[in-house]
């Protein structure tokens, strides 16, 4: 096995580990029907990109602009400007042809030089004036592109910080029910397209409506006879482009399911390489690959032959229309009733009309994936927030002794649906509490209401005698520290990892922490030691490293209680033994609770409480429990038969 698959190996095992920890909530998710059954969040549909409620959403939308009033009265005059420049340029340069096609018959007739008048009605003055007017639809359509730019940033903006204020006051039941890259994806890609969309499509949907609605105003004016054949033609690339739009939906959904299995695929024959390896499957893994591949290339290349093809189609059913109005306007003109001016006006009319007709579909649905973004946006910030912290917050007194005790303790992740019946027990100060038992019975859970990541349904947490509930989040969090299984390390130096909870830190205590933890002898073997840059996965560091970076961590912060969630779980022997010697001396004269799965790592815990089904059926120490011979001792025998 080369380096590679070695550590790809330990890091797949991570991985599993760090499921044990939501077991017990996976256990009562299928009581209860499932996560989605429960939590009521919709599976992911073919509209997902399509709003639901999409003119409460757009008003919701517009509504978090309120305080760019200036500038969005500044864009909609700047619209309406750049519409009139826009109607009004081709009309006046059919007053500018038709005057340079007079002075052309007129030089040709009499043989003079061909001149350019300046005086009032001259064609030079007349030339200055369409400039002006071809100007003046630069200026505004480049004014209201800055000014939009700035106001759809400023929303990007204004909701950005709202989700993270939002994201601060959610309850972990939200984090429990949602993927990070469903919360990352709202705060990033959904929140994009709405400032992409507010900058291109909303603004260009406006400009096309209101310079269509004008151009065929002034077609209808100058010959109803040709604008009624333009809008037949019209209508018949609106018919395509329905038709096309409607196949390429479902191709690209096609297209999505494809990519979706060769994905998942490709992931799961990459993690499970070695098993490939072995059975002899490379063969079979590699043709089914190849196939879902070939797949992926026949719904694509369809998929681009009809995203591709729509144009083209439609620009030809413009050229001919182009063609037979050329045709009759010709006529018109032999006929006396139609100028030359007139007619390339009309053609600029319909150039007009046409290219947003055309893209029309484009602006649509790109109006709608936005709207979809906000709804999105705004379900997340009308999740409902933790309780709020009391006005007048009790405190515990210092310095802390650390008597935790639960009285008559129930919870239920659901209403009606309670995991946690009647739990009653004391820690007493400085004692260390072990709980276990077999997965998904709810020692996680115990913990969460502990810190208060969950509130209870009925019954007390007090620690030393005050009700943890009468207490702030921070002033109960701030007399623990947690040693957790997911080794989380974030962007930052070695050092400033180990001082994460407390940054003011100095150098010493920092390596002081980090001997006191095992963790400065491998530490001083990285290229910088403490300074050395980690990434928030440590690829450069193993497992057992990251424990100990953690433990530094909580040493340094030097709490009043420890908290230690399946610690050592993902670790080898020896790597345990390193682990146990610097938690012992973090125990030392601290109140401590230890979830753990290996029974021999808590056979010195000063009280053993033992859960099934949420509830506590068992406790004492060690040799109270193995004497009793009950579900402990099952269990510790089970272990090392």
């Amino acid at each position: 096995m080369t380096k590679q698959e070695v550590e790809m190996r330990e890091l797949d095992e991570l991985h599993a580990s760090d499921r044990v920890n939501e077991d017990e909530r996976s256990a009562f998710e299928a009581q209860t029907g499932g996560a989605d059954a429960h939590n009521g969040v919709p599976a992911q549909d073919a509209d997902s990109e399509k709003p639901h409620h999409a003119m409460s959403t757009a008003k919701r939308l517009f509504a978090q602009m309120k305080n760019q009033r200036i500038r969005l009265s500044i864009v909609g005059a700047s619209i309406v400007l750049y519409t009139v420049f826009n109607i009004a340029a081709p009309m006046y340069s059919a007053i500018v042809v038709n005057e340079i096609w007079a002075a052309v018959q007129a030089a040709w007739k009499t043989g003079a030089a061909f001149s350019v008048g300046w005086g009032p009605n001259g064609l030079g003055t007349h030339l200055v004036v369409v400039s002006l007017l071809y100007f003046g639809v630069w200026a505004f359509y480049y004014l209201q592109c800055v000014l939009m730019a700035s106001v759809a940033e400023n929303l990007n903006l204004t909701l950005r910080k709202a989700i993270a204020a939002k994201l601060e006051k959610l309850p972990l039941s939200f984090f429990d029910r949602n993927q990070p890259g469903e919360v990352l994806s709202k705060v990033t890609n959904d929140l994009d397209r709405i400032s992409e969309v507010m900058q291109t499509g909303f603004l260009k949907l406006i400009m096309s409506v209101a310079t269509i609605v004008g151009s065929i105003v002034m077609m209808i004016v100058y010959s109803w006879l040709l604008t009624l054949v333009f809008l037949v033609f019209v209508c018949v690339n609106l018919v395509i482009t329905k038709i096309v739009a409607g196949k390429n939906l479902e191709v690209a959904a096609a297209r999505q399911e494809a990519v979706g299995h060769l994905t998942g695929a490709v992931e799961e024959y990459y993690q499970g390489r070695d098993v490939i390896k072995a059975s002899n499957r490379e063969e079979g893994s590699a043709a089914h690959i190849e196939g879902l591949t070939e797949d992926v290339r026949a719904v694509a290349q369809k998929a681009d032959f009809l995203t591709n093809c729509i144009n083209p189609l439609i620009r030809m059913f413009n050229r001919f229309s182009q063609a037979i109005v050329a045709l009759l306007g010709g006529g018109m003109m032999l006929q006396g009733s139609m100028s030359i001016g007139v007619l390339q006006a009309f053609f600029q009319y319909m150039n007009q009309v046409g290219e947003p007709i055309t893209e029309a579909s484009f602006m649509i649905n790109s109006m709608q994936s936005a709207l979809a973004s906000a709804e999105r946006t705004f379900a997340m910030l009308d999740e409902p927030e933790e309780t709020p912290d009391p006005a007048h917050p009790n405190v515990v007194e210092e310095p802390v002794r650390g008597r935790v005790e639960f009285r008559h303790v129930r919870f239920g992740y659901e209403s009606g649906r309670p995991l946690m019946k009647d739990v009653d027990f004391v820690a007493e100060p400085g004692k260390k509490m072990a709980i276990v038992g077999t997965t998904g019975v709810g020692k996680t859970t115990l913990i969460n209401l502990l810190m208060r990541f969950y509130d209870v349904d009925a019954g007390h947490i007090t620690l030393d005698g005050v009700d943890t509930r009468t207490m702030s989040r921070h002033g109960l969090r701030r007399e623990f520290g947690m040693v957790l299984q997911d080794t989380w390390l974030f962007g930052g130096t070695v050092a400033e990892n180990i001082a994460y909870g407390r940054p003011d830190a100095t150098r010493e205590q920092i390596i002081a922490a980090a001997k006191a933890a095992h963790a400065d002898f491998f530490i001083r073997t990285l290229p910088k030691g403490y300074d050395t840059v980690l990434d928030n996965e440590a690829n450069n560091l193993s497992v057992g490293q990251r424990q100990l970076l953690t433990i530094a961590r909580v040493f340094l912060a030097d709490p009043a209680m420890l908290i230690f969630d399946e610690a050592t779980s993902s670790v080898d022997t020896r790597t345990e033994q390193a682990i146990a010697k610097a938690m012992d001396a973090l125990m030392a004269n601290r109140t401590s609770f230890v979830i753990a799965h290996r029974l021999s790592t808590i056979r010195d815990a000063d009280l053993i409480l033992y859960m099934e089904h949420g509830d506590i059926v068992e406790h004492g120490t060690h040799e109270q429990l193995l004497s009793r011979a009950g579900a402990y001792a099952k269990l510790y025998n089970s272990q090392f038969a």
